[in-house]
């Protein structure tokens, strides 16, 4: 069965940290770029970063370059978002996907809720 499915939310003060995990099934998960989009309230859904299969290219969205970390473990076919200082401005549901064009259905994201 192919699906992703994301954990690792809740609530965090700000300055906080949180790793957030998407576990992936289905597919020949090493051979796929994947990638972290959060939504917020109200706002469309936003790419995140973007991490290659072998995991050696990385790209971030200015918003969370420097405070956010892509990484991934082929073996265990799942995708990490290491996120550091964190503001409110982060309160979102996060989800992982492959590029577009080969997205699968959306998993049902883990909330990330930023507050004191």
């Amino acid at each position: 069965q192919v699906q992703l499915v994301e954990s690792g939310g809740g609530l965090v003060q700000p300055g906080g940290s949180l790793r957030l995990s998407c576990a992936a099934s289905g597919f020949t998960f090493s051979t796929y770029i994947m990638n972290w989009y959060r939504q917020a309230p109200g706002k469309e859904r936003e790419f995140v970063a973007s991490i290659s299969g072998s995991g050696n290219g990385r790209s971030y969205a200015d918003s969370v370059k420097g405070r956010f970390t892509i990484s991934r473990d082929n073996a265990k076919n799942t995708v990490y978002l290491q996120m550091n200082s964190l503001s409110p401005d982060d309160t979102a549901v996060y989800y992982c996907n492959r590029n577009p064009g080969v997205q699968l259905s959306w998993g049902q994201g883990t909330q990330v809720t930023v507050s004191s």
